[in-house]
C-alpha cells in the first residue's frame, strides 16, 4: 500500500462527507490498515511484525494526507505549503525553498544551525516569511513535548519568534477531549504551543488553543489579516 491508495480513500470519503471528511481520519486508517496487512502478508519485513510495519506507515503517511487536505485552500490565500522532510533531506533546495530553510533554522551557537522537527510549512512565497508550522501525530504521547520544546526555540529569536506552531491529530488516545481534569499533553498544548486542530467526530471541550479541524483555515485567514 502507498499514499496514493490512502489519498483514494480519503477522496471516497469526501465525496461522501464532503467537508466533514476530516471527521472520519481514525476510520479511513482502520479501513487503510486491513488493506495494508493484505499486502504485508504477501510481502512480510523479515524483520517485525505487521504491526510495526503500520505503525510506520501510517506515521509517515497521516503528514502527507494533512499536507494534501490544507494545501487547495492555503494556495487558494496566497500561500505555499512544504514538507519538513524535503527542507531537512534535499541539497541543492530552489532559491525559494532554501530561503525558507534559512528562515526556520534555530541557532545552537558553536552548535551550528539546525531545523526544528516540524512535519509541514507555510510560507509566504513572496518573502519566503513563514507563518506557521504543523507537527503531526496519530496520538499526542512523547510528540506534544517535542513540540512544545521547538516553540520555545523559536521563540528565542527574533528572527523566528512569530512563526506558530501547531500540533494536528486525530487524538485517538483523547488526550485532548476535556479541560479538566486536564491531561499532560493538553495542558502543553494550552501553555506551550499556539494550538491543536482535531481530526475527529467525537465532542471536545473545545478553547481558543484545542480546536476542531474545521476551523484550521479560518485562523490562518485571521493570521493573514492581522498581517502575522
Amino acid at each position: 500500500m502507498k499514499f496514493e491508495d490512502l489519498k483514494e480513500l480519503y477522496l471516497q470519503k469526501k465525496k461522501q462527507f464532503g467537508a466533514n471528511t476530516y471527521k472520519h481520519i481514525s476510520q479511513l486508517l482502520k479501513e487503510a490498515k486491513e488493506f495494508h496487512k493484505m499486502d504485508w502478508s504477501k510481502h512480510p519485513t523479515l524483520v517485525g511484525d505487521h504491526e510495526q510495519s503500520w505503525r510506520a506507515f501510517k506515521g509517515k503517511n497521516l503528514e502527507k494526507l494533512i499536507q494534501f487536505i490544507i494545501t487547495e485552500e492555503v494556495e487558494d490565500l496566497g500561500l505555499k505549503v512544504v514538507n519538513g522532510n524535503k527542507l531537512e533531506r534535499s541539497v541543492n533546495l530552489p532559491l525559494e525553498l532554501s530561503k525558507v530553510k534559512r528562515n526556520l533554522v534555530i541557532d545552537y551557537g558553536e552548535f551550528g544551525l539546525h531545523l526544528p522537527d516540524v512535519d509541514i510549512i507555510i510560507y509566504n512565497p513572496d518573502s519566503c516569511k513563514i507563518l506557521v508550522v504543523l507537527s503531526s501525530k496519530v496520538t499526542l504521547r512523547e510528540r506534544i513535548a517535542q513540540t512544545g520544546y521547538w516553540k520555545l526555540k523559536l521563540l528565542q529569536d527574533e528572527a523566528t519568534k512569530h512563526i506558530r506552531v501547531y500540533f494536528v491529530t486525530p487524538d485517538e488516545d483523547r488526550t485532548l477531549t476535556y479541560k479538566k481534569p486536564t491531561k499532560k499533553g493538553r495542558a502543553i498544548v494550552e501553555v506551550d504551543l499556539d494550538g491543536s486542530y482535531i481530526l475527529t467526530e467525537e465532542e471536545i471541550e473545545e478553547s481558543n488553543k484545542v480546536k476542531l479541524f474545521e476551523h484550521f483555515i479560518e485562523d490562518l485567514k485571521g493570521l493573514l489579516k492581522n498581517g502575522k
